[in-house]
């Protein structure tokens, strides 16, 4: 039998190649064509790699001192760390369906890479949507690939309602999300104004 976080370890060394990869690609970009560190939306990139760099450090970090389901009460009973894992996107939907989070999360992915070198140049909101959202894509793509789950962490209780339980990747999605509905809402008012 393996001890607590044993298995974890290697799979985490692995986990790290994603954002290594994505790392060397920036560079490479940037001694192909000397331009302006603004023009090739690096700071976009660089936001990515912090937030997966934030994202698998917790989440080692729960895996290799926590044992499934326990729970540290960081304020009360209002926030809480709490060892969980998810096979499904939020909520549980989809569990066990690897095959369909592997083939979304690529197109999002690819999707959303496009997005920073053809729409943000110039916009920093949307640069900064963008990049949180590629963060919280790949740092649960990682979980999803390696560890065939997504470890989930940060447990909400509000009164009585315990909101689903969720990591730095999630955080960073909904962020990355509701930065892009600013934008939007921005966009459409300056299309008015003219």
């Amino acid at each position: 039998m393996l001890e607590r976080g044993q298995a974890v370890r290697p799979l985490f060394r692995m986990s790290m190649i994603i954002p290594l990869l994505l790392f060397f690609f920036l560079i490479k970009c940037l001694n192909e064509e000397k331009q302006k560190l603004e023009e090739r939306f690096v700071p976009y990139y660089i936001l990515a790699l912090f937030i997966i760099g934030i994202d698998q450090l917790t989440k080692w970090l729960v895996v290799s001192n926590m044992v499934y389901g326990e729970s540290i009460p960081v304020i009360g009973s209002f926030l809480q760390i709490t060892s969980h894992r998810n096979t499904g996107a939020a909520w549980g939907i989809l569990a066990g369906q690897m095959w369909f989070f592997y083939i979304i999360t690529t197109v999002v992915i690819i999707g959303i890479i496009y997005y920073i070198q053809k729409h943000a140049k110039g916009q920093k909101l949307l640069g900064i949507s963008l990049g949180l959202m590629l963060g919280g894509a790949i740092g649960n793509f990682i979980d999803r690939v390696f560890r065939q789950e997504v470890v989930d962490f940060i447990h909400v209780t509000i009164v009585n309602y315990h909101y689903p339980i969720f990591n730095v990747a999630d955080s960073s999605l909904c962020i990355g999300v509701l930065l892009l509905f600013v934008q939007m809402l921005l966009d459409g008012k300056k299309k008015k104004e003219l």
